[in-house]
């Protein structure tokens, strides 16, 4: 009886606050910059063919700058943890036919599988191990991803933790220097290259295999040059079938008669 008296009155996500001035945009003492959206999209956009794979019924869901909350607090706010950008398994994507606003741990129950954070400042807060307060304590004692990334462009490095029997465990980078995320079946690591008109050392998938997953443009743009090759296959073997017509013709035979 008196769980089920606290359960009801605990606030759901849309009674929550989706975002403040501290909860989301100055959430770091560095604050963000230009890049982090980018860097957001650009990993949503190339898994999600692999995540449709994984999950044929669309249960999942990935969140951007979108709280995470643990505990209950007065602001609630405080009780959160915005992540740059996580995964959560087997969840619907949607609650009651909304949008999600927040990802609320007493509510759903299932932990994101990873979560990632985008340094803008030098690292302290992304590997603060402070109880209750610091966002490493927080992830590892908390809310419990299996594995937490901390990404920081201006070193072109990420480090990848996983959890292992409580605790979080820096990882090895394997022979392409990139990170296996088992549960998923790909990899994660450092590309240099232009996205969005901007050449930096992005943070991307691969799969096992060592392959880079594209985005959709790059799919788009890869399936544009298919497509004209087999063009100009098709437009070489008509010339050469036209080249051969006007033989025959000039031998007095007739190729459509043959």
């Amino acid at each position: 009886m008196t769980i089920q008296a606290v359960s009801l009155a605990l606030p759901d996500h849309t009674q929550l606050p989706e975002s403040d001035g501290n909860f989301v945009f100055a959430k770091r003492a560095g604050g963000k910059n230009f890049q982090e959206h980018p860097q957001s999209i650009l990993l949503t956009d190339s898994i999600q063919p692999r995540l449709q794979e994984i999950h044929p019924d669309g249960q999942y869901c990935i969140g951007q700058d979108c709280g995470i909350y643990w505990r209950m607090t007065e602001p609630p706010e405080r009780g959160a943890e915005a992540p740059d950008w996580f995964y959560v398994p087997n969840v619907p994507p949607t609650l009651n036919g909304e949008v999600r606003r927040s990802y609320v741990l007493w509510q759903e129950l299932i932990a994101p599988l990873i979560v990632l954070e985008f340094v803008s400042g030098k690292g302290e807060e992304e590997r603060d191990n402070t109880p209750f307060t610091g966002k490493f304590w927080i992830y590892e004692q908390v809310i419990r991803p299996a594995f937490y990334g901390i990404y920081e462009v201006k070193k072109a490095s990420v480090e990848v933790y996983q959890l292992v029997a409580g605790r979080y465990q820096l990882m090895s980078a394997n022979e392409r220097g990139h990170y296996l995320i088992d549960a998923l079946g790909l990899e994660l690591g450092i590309w240099q290259g232009q996205y969005l008109n901007v050449d930096l050392p992005w943070l991307r998938w691969w799969d096992n295999q060592g392959n880079l997953l594209p985005t959709g443009d790059e799919r788009a743009e890869v399936e544009c040059q298919r497509a004209e090759v087999e063009r100009q296959r098709a437009d070489k073997a008509e010339q050469e079938n036209a080249r051969l017509r006007e033989q025959l013709r000039a031998l007095g035979v007739e190729p459509e008669i043959l």
